[in-house]
């Protein structure tokens, strides 16, 4: 290895710049002196120092920003006649404690003397405007009979309203109220004759009969009014048996791919050696409901029966075919597993998540167009049914 080098063994001479360590080690001059300390650090003009912004540009993001809360409440004040905060100086720390009793507790005396000096009394919750919210039905109600709109607003309950024999009543109720229980309050009676007031009143269509802001829903409610029960029981049936590892958000998305495939893809055509269902609609029409054509495509092909083999009922170790009735929820689930084993088998016809979805409607478009193996499958198994409709008597207990 060759040897290391020793940057250290010689000498190196470090020297500084002349010129620099002479003007760092000169004094300064008198004049000099007197030069730095009249020189003014601020600008005399700032308009003809300072860059302007060109006012033909766009405003930046800091240009022409809103005023502050206070500004505002300022300018508010001054337009509505009100007092608004004092902008040449902050709030004062009594302003603070007059909404804040708790902190008047804790306030010194000479703040508590200053706010119950200072206090002015409260101002006349009064509006110029009115804040009654009436509902459009109505006002298009009054518009369309021709009431006015002055007649849709609130009814008020005056005393003037109410007849002399209702007042004597009034009072002479009070009275008693008064001299029976001292701490009832006399008004009592007055509202009391208030509900009867409006009651007239509605009976010669003087007010307006208060209501619901929503009408009520009509009873008894839909099949699909509650959140867990709002799918088709078709579609909620085979979302279901579409779904693999509890992934429901996955059977769901097919399930919607599915649809999809079923409202855009061209109208079927019907093969008469296969028919449907009685009753079916035009297959131009199938399209336009793809709830429809997918419950057509199931019960379509739904077995009515299924084959129950019975080990050693038919003597020798033989196993007794048994037909057994289904129902419409088995008779569908039963559909849907052919049309899912038939569409396991066919062709992609491209790549992604979605070309399951895409065989599977596939195989609902070509059950309804008789071109399904799955007809297959039914004819079969009701054959043999047929075949073996003598041991429908057969019971659980391997007696005839």
């Amino acid at each position: 290895m060759p040897p290391r080098i020793n940057l250290l063994s010689q000498a190196l001479a470090y020297r500084p710049r002349a010129g620099v360590a002479a003007q760092t080690l000169r004094p300064l001059t008198q004049q000099q002196q007197s030069q730095q300390c009249n020189r003014r650090t601020y600008a005399s003009d700032p308009s003809r120092d300072l860059p302007v912004a060109d006012k033909s540009e766009p405003a930046g993001p800091n240009m022409h920003q809103q005023e502050h809360v206070s500004e505002e409440a300022a300018k508010m004040a001054n337009i509505t006649g009100g007092e608004g905060p004092d902008l040449s100086q902050g709030t004062p720390v009594q302003d603070l404690l007059k909404n804040d009793p708790e902190a008047q507790k804790h306030a010194p005396q000479v703040l508590k003397d200053s706010i119950k000096k200072n206090q002015t009394p409260p101002k006349p919750q009064t509006r110029t405007f009115s804040t009654y919210a009436r509902r459009r039905q109505e006002v298009e109600a009054g518009q369309a009979s021709g009431r006015p709109a002055a007649s849709l607003d609130p009814p008020v309950f005056s005393m003037s309203s109410v007849s002399e024999t209702q007042q004597n009543s009034i009072a002479s109720a009070s009275s008693q109220s008064s001299s029976s229980q001292p701490s009832s309050s006399p008004f009592a009676a007055a509202e009391s004759l208030e509900g009867e007031a409006e009651a007239e009143a509605e009976g010669s269509n003087s007010l307006v009969a208060r209501g619901h802001k929503f009408p009520l829903p009509t009873l008894p409610l839909p099949s699909n009014a509650h959140k867990d029960y709002r799918y088709d029981p078709v579609v909620k049936q085979v979302t279901n048996l579409l779904m693999r590892d509890g992934k429901l958000s996955v059977a769901q998305k097919n399930m919607s791919l599915i649809l999809q495939h079923l409202r855009t893809a061209p109208a079927p055509t019907y093969n008469p050696a296969r028919p449907l269902l009685p009753g079916a609609p035009p297959a131009s029409h199938l399209p336009l409901n793809p709830t429809l054509y997918l419950t057509l495509a199931l019960d379509s092909i739904a077995p009515l029966l299924r084959i129950r083999s019975q080990r050693g009922a038919a003597g020798g170790g033989v196993a007794l075919q048994i037909p057994v009735p289904l129902g419409l929820r088995q008779r569908r689930r039963q559909a849907m597993t052919w049309i899912l084993d038939s569409a396991s088998k066919r062709k992609s016809r491209g790549s992604g998540n979605a070309m399951f979805a895409t065989r599977v409607a596939e195989e609902i478009v070509a059950v309804v167009e008789g071109k399904s193996s799955a007809w297959e499958k039914r004819t079969g198994v009701h054959k043999l049914a047929t075949t073996a409709r003598s041991n429908l008597t057969f019971g659980k207990g391997g007696r005839r």
